[in-house]
């Protein structure tokens, strides 16, 4: 047979019996623990070890530890030998990581038997390896898919706003990386560094290019209106947030069960809420506004300053800077542009780069 076993006894009679029984297979062998040990450090060949316990340099507890610390070793199958009255070695033998035990005087036909079982078990495990490496690339194939796909919907979705010059040039760019330095930067202090993850962050990042989708909805005479808006207008204006929210809500499970979509729900749907609770569409107040609804707020405010509009010429940072602290606790969360103010460098850098573009 193709399979290697190492046999690791300290009784040259019983490795006599044993080469003799199992004579149909590749048969290496070792009079201690510390001989097994370097046989298999070398020998990467050896699929099975049939070990006994009690030996001198090195005993068979000692060889299964050694083993447990060694990842290279976990694929080894050892089946231990025992004698009849030693239940508590072969409990401990099995807790230590051994496949099986068998008792001293050998049997024949139970040590064969033992390990046809564990070899049929290891080709049973290796098939599944296998099936597993194939399902996993297949997952990820998939999952990268599913991932342009995503991108290339969210990038049709923005290119109808600006198709109807609706946005400021680069400004899904600009918030895009508003979004990732404001939330990397949260990522550092120890009330946020569990919540933003990598994984989070790159959610945010993504999602952040949709908030205004729903302005597609709004009627070319209000978004496009060079003064101010009537009151009537700015109720209408007011429902781009439920029509970005019911476009992605085509499924309210869907919704629920993927985290995207969620995120991606709570930034169209609360970055006009206000933390007094005095915004828009539903009125939320302060930590009841969703996370990714509080930080879509600070940025798109902000980028709509410092951004020339068909109603308004752009403000300069510092200006800008100011309006934004004039709402700190009643239009924006304090924590989150606290922090967003910490790294207004950076934010005036993201600006005056995109202008370079």
């Amino acid at each position: 047979m193709g399979m290697e076993i190492l046999l690791v006894d300290d009784s040259e009679a019983d490795l006599m019996i044993l080469k003799n029984i199992l004579s149909d297979y590749t048969i290496t062998t070792a009079h201690n623990g510390l001989e097994a040990i370097e046989i298999l450090d070398s020998n990467k060949g050896i699929e099975m070890m049939i070990l006994d316990l009690v030996m001198p340099r090195m005993n068979g507890f000692e060889v299964l530890t050694k083993i447990q610390k060694n990842p290279e070793l976990y694929d080894i199958s050892t089946i231990i030998l025992t004698n009849s009255d030693e239940l508590d070695n072969e409990i401990r033998g099995l807790d230590l990581g051994a496949v099986d035990y068998v008792r001293k005087p050998l049997n024949f036909q139970s040590l064969r038997k033992r390990i046809e079982i564990h070899t049929r078990l290891r080709a049973a495990s290796r098939i599944l390896s296998q099936h597993n490496v194939l399902l996993e690339a297949t997952v990820q194939e998939r999952t990268q898919e599913l991932a342009i796909t995503r991108n290339i919907t969210i990038s049709a979705l923005v290119k109808l706003l600006e198709v109807r010059n609706l946005e400021a040039s680069n400004h899904v760019l600009r918030t895009q990386q508003m979004m990732k330095a404001l939330c990397t930067h949260l990522s550092t202090k120890e009330h946020y560094r569990s919540i933003f993850t990598a994984e989070y962050i790159t959610e945010l990042y993504d999602t952040a290019p949709l908030h205004d989708i729903g302005k597609v909805g709004i009627p070319d005479y209000i978004l496009l209106k060079p003064g101010k808006l009537t009151k009537e207008e700015f109720e209408i204006m007011k429902m781009h947030t439920t029509f970005g929210v019911e476009a992605l809500k085509y499924d309210i499970n869907a919704v629920a069960s993927f985290s995207f979509l969620k995120t991606a729900v709570n930034i169209i749907g609360d970055h006009h809420e206000r933390f007094d609770g005095t915004g828009y569409p539903t009125g939320l107040s302060g930590k009841s506004i969703s996370l990714p609804g509080r930080l879509m707020s600070i940025i798109d405010v902000y980028d709509a300053l410092v951004s020339e509009r068909i109603y308004k010429p752009p403000f300069d940072h510092v200006t800008s800077l100011n309006i934004l602290k004039e709402g700190r606790g009643t239009q924006f969360d304090p924590d989150l542009l606290d922090a967003f103010l910490e790294i207004s460098d950076l934010i005036y850098q993201i600006i005056i780069n995109s202008t370079l573009i």
